[in-house]
């Protein structure tokens, strides 16, 4: 079977579009079709219904597909394998974190990095922790610096590395900034502005405050935390945030019971062979 024609399924698979597969291979759309023409000719059978410019999976796609994926998942695994034989500590690394980590964790770590390992081609993908776990479910990246999730379940492995207590904030103007200790109770009276509902941080501090009977009053949710500081920071509302970035424009609040702390760590695929850079970067993490 053709692994270029393999890649070009795959690739319009995900995009939905000839054109954006195109893009992703730096191809021609020609090309891409005529590679995937070829895989439908190999196997006797059409893979694709064209909608207009849409792509559909046909029902002999549907079972292609995951067969697809791990037969390039294999042989990406297998040139890894190959080249860690080298000692060399070189090539493509694609690692995902959230903005978050990326703005206050890693550039110290990535100065570091980068000192010690020319060679190696970094490949940044910002994007939400749970979008970062599932593309190293996938394969699309090596590694992932995250918010760690409550639970993991194999194949992906978790790597705890800084804990990231959290705290109650709000503008030193807010009413909730009035009292030393503020009751629990009394932040259901104010609009609070969290982080998005499907995010594990989000699920986490709703679940500290269900424990003392709170039901926030969500006013704004977004996943960015600056966002949210910055919003805080004017009188919008009351937060939960890390405690890092507490500077002058931020109180915390002696919220009486709230103790709430997330682990941020590196998420691997136990599946995979990480490559040579992949191991230096998580020597590097680990300090």
């Amino acid at each position: 079977m053709d692994i270029a024609g393999l890649q070009a399924f795959v690739t319009i698979a995900d995009s939905g579009s000839f054109s954006l597969a195109a893009e992703r291979l730096h191809l021609t759309q020609p090309a891409v079709s005529k590679r995937l023409a070829a895989l439908e000719g190999e196997l006797d059978t059409r893979l694709f219904d064209r909608l207009g410019r849409a792509v559909r999976l046909t029902e002999a796609g549907g079972v292609l597909l995951p067969r697809a994926l791990r037969i390039l998942a294999e042989l990406d695994d297998t040139g890894r394998a190959l080249r860690n034989l080298s000692g060399a500590v070189a090539g493509p690394l694609v690692l995902a974190t959230s903005h978050h980590i990326g703005l206050h964790r890693l550039p110290p770590v990535l100065r570091t990095f980068s000192s010690r390992y020319p060679q190696v081609r970094l490949d940044m993908r910002f994007m939400d922790s749970e979008l970062a776990g599932a593309a190293v479910l996938r394969g699309e990246v090596d590694l992932a610096v995250i918010t760690l999730p409550p639970r993991v379940e194999p194949p992906l492995e978790a790597l705890p590395l800084w804990p990231d207590p959290l705290a109650a904030v709000a503008s030193p103007a807010h009413p909730l900034a009035e009292r030393t200790t503020v009751a629990p109770e009394r932040l259901s009276r104010y609009p609070a502005i969290l982080p998005g509902e499907a995010t594990f941080t989000r699920q986490l501090i709703e679940e500290g405050l269900a424990r003392l009977g709170v039901t926030p009053l969500v006013a704004f949710s977004t996943n960015y935390l600056e966002t949210i500081k910055m919003m805080v920071a004017v009188g919008l509302g009351w937060s939960v945030l890390p405690r890092t970035m507490r500077d002058g424009e931020l109180l915390e609040l002696n919220v009486d019971g709230l103790r709430l702390e997330r682990t941020l760590g590196m998420m691997r695929h136990t599946g995979r062979t990480l490559s040579n850079a992949a191991r230096a970067i998580l020597a590097t993490l680990r300090g």
